[in-house]
């Protein structure tokens, strides 16, 4: 009796092999496993350009510059993929509407994959080639943003303002894809700068502002006592705003030569979004937070996006006082490394434990890659500092942003193949 009741169990127990067809279990293994997929592939060919560049004699040759390849392929290539898996597990309850099943959203997102890792191989062949690559990946996204707004219209329910955002943003990344496409084909680069640092903040940075408007106060709330979830709308129209502003400027900087007047006004309104965005992370608890660490991991991360607000102020004041940016880029990266990786890699991995029936909390491991990142940024806006050996700590940020990224992929991506640890379906 008792080796047949263990032989029941054993049937029972969820089996630990690795296999393709559960990554079809759910829409955020699917989803989460392409996206660090493309992630992995895009850090090692960056840290490949800049071991080549620091005399490493790999010669390798590009059809498209490798800093609109890098910009394009981090700003489109994977967070899009790591959206969707999101979406569209939060988003159908946020929305009251059945979820879309990883089956319906593996032609779309196979597509798109398969655009970004062409797009890294064609880029060092042909420009028409690496164009075609992006159609592929342009038809990938907006059949994910249809299906997201199909989603959307289906729902009766009362609060759809963030789903909303959302799906706006999405439409907004396809026009700025279309344009990159069509840029890269009229031999346009300031016009495919232009479009990549449009979808950074009216895609990218959008989306990521409106799931910490929604999530975070939220989040905060359920795990630390005596914390409000805190989330007025006004706040989120404030994150839109700043978003809009860096977008307009964007084009104003891409077509004109800036003048002292709108260095200052540039430089006036990133201060005072600075300070607003800072206050903003103490109010929604960032001090009380820090007791529990995957919370504290997505209010660090946070607070990198009033701190390269407050870094591109000091280049925009800089350049108009003395003529020469402090810190070019600083900003750029506090806000893209700093903030926006950081609030990948703490969502990802809550959504990850949370879903595969493991403990809602970041281990040690976790927790070093956090650190880890944290250092990457630093060193990645310390080679802005003019006297600084900039190769030298270009080379270690791409090195260490790679070697973490590996780790954190093999040890996520090795879970999405697996059944739930708790034996439940999903």
């Amino acid at each position: 009796m008792k080796s047949m009741a263990a032989s029941q169990e054993a049937a029972q127990a969820p089996s630990d092999r690795w296999r393709w067809r559960t990554l079809l279990e759910a829409p955020h293994r699917l989803a989460f496993f392409l996206a660090l997929l493309v992630l992995v592939v895009a850090s090692l060919c960056w840290a490949a350009v800049q071991l080549d560049r620091a005399g490493a004699g790999l010669g390798l040759q590009f059809a498209v510059s490798a800093t609109a390849t890098h910009s394009a392929v981090m700003v489109f290539g994977f967070l899009p993929l790591f959206f969707s898996g999101f979406l569209f597990t939060a988003g159908p309850k946020w929305l009251g509407v059945p979820a879309p099943s990883a089956r319906q959203l593996l032609a779309s997102l196979s597509l798109y994959t398969s655009g970004w890792l062409l797009w890294l191989l064609t880029v060092h062949v042909h420009i028409v080639l690496a164009a075609a690559s992006l159609l592929l990946a342009l038809a990938g996204l907006l059949a994910i943003t249809l299906r997201f707004w199909h989603l959307v219209l289906a729902s009766r329910a009362a609060d759809r303002v963030h789903a909303k955002t959302i799906g706006a943003a999405l439409a907004i990344g396809c026009v700025c894809l279309t344009g990159l496409t069509f840029s890269l084909l009229l031999d346009a680069p300031v016009l495919a700068r232009a479009f990549v640092l449009s979808a950074l903040w009216g895609f990218v940075v959008v989306i990521f502002a409106t799931v910490a408007h929604r999530m975070i106060p939220f989040f905060t709330a359920s795990t630390v006592p005596m914390v409000n979830a805190w989330r007025p709308f006004w706040v989120l129209w404030l994150l839109l705003s700043i978003a809009a502003f860096e977008v307009a400027a964007v084009w104003v900087e891409s077509f004109t030569v800036p003048a002292i007047p709108w260095l200052l006004v540039r430089g006036g309104v990133e201060l005072a979004a600075a300070g607003l965005l800072i206050w903003l992370v103490f109010a929604w608890g960032l001090l009380q937070s820090l007791q529990v660490r995957l919370l504290a991991m997505l209010h660090l991360g946070f607070l990198w996006l009033g701190l390269g607000m407050g870094l591109s102020a000091l280049s925009q004041l800089s350049e108009a006082a003395i003529g020469t940016a402090v810190l070019p880029l600083a900003g750029l990266h506090a806000v893209t490394i700093g903030c926006l990786a950081s609030l990948m890699l703490a969502m990802v991995t809550r959504v990850s434990c949370g879903h595969s029936g493991r403990p809602l909390v970041a281990d040690n491991v976790v927790w070093l890659l956090f650190w880890l990142l944290q250092a990457t940024a630093v060193l990645r806006i310390t080679a802005t500092i003019p006297a600084a050996p900039m190769q030298a700590l270009l080379v270690a940020a791409a090195v260490l942003w790679t070697a973490l990224m590996l780790a954190w992929g093999l040890r996520y991506g090795s879970w999405y193949g697996r059944a739930r640890a708790d034996g439940q379906p999903g």
